[in-house]
């Protein structure tokens, strides 16, 4: 059974690709049914790849080759937890060594301008706590690119890094 809802998510061209990186790349994902245009589309022809159906993380997802209209941005992101410092490093490595780019505070963006939130639960945890530890941990993450599980948990624990 198909999914009642679906995130579509716009490419310029490379639907397939983004797909087949991100199947590649998390767990639970795949790559799905392959649509081709039927008759030449703004931009783009007859046969070229018009939709791409996958999953990231178990999210069912539809890219579309819809040209270069419409550009992907920070409003809308996926967040990926992680358990520990390697997971962390593993995922964030990938976007950004596939022509992806570095941003703050556990933020990066891949090549087709997604953006992710590459995110240790150990972060959550201490802003779900509240109060000073948040407070702590919140100001050391806002210091950081990549987030470092390492550095988190010494602010959390009240010690400078």
């Amino acid at each position: 059974m198909k999914a009642k809802n679906t995130i579509c998510l716009w490419y310029d061209h490379d639907a397939e690709g983004a797909a087949r990186f991100y199947a590649e790349t998390f767990p639970d994902s795949q790559v799905g049914a392959i649509f081709r245009a039927p008759s030449d589309f703004p931009g783009g022809k007859e046969g070229d790849v018009l939709t791409v159906e996958f999953t990231v993380c178990g999210i069912p997802c539809f890219g579309l080759n819809g040209g270069d209209f419409f550009k992907q941005s920070e409003a809308f992101s996926f967040q990926i937890a992680t358990d520990d410092q390697e997971e962390t490093d593993r995922y964030w490595d990938a976007i950004v060594g596939n022509g992806g780019e570095e941003s703050a505070c556990g933020w990066c963006k891949d090549r087709w301008g997604l953006s992710w939130q590459i995110t240790p639960r150990a972060l959550t945890d201490a802003l779900a706590k509240g109060g000073d530890v948040a407070k702590r941990a919140f100001a050391a993450m806002m210091e950081m690119g990549k987030i470092d599980i390492a550095k988190i948990e010494a602010a959390v624990q009240g010690e400078r890094p």
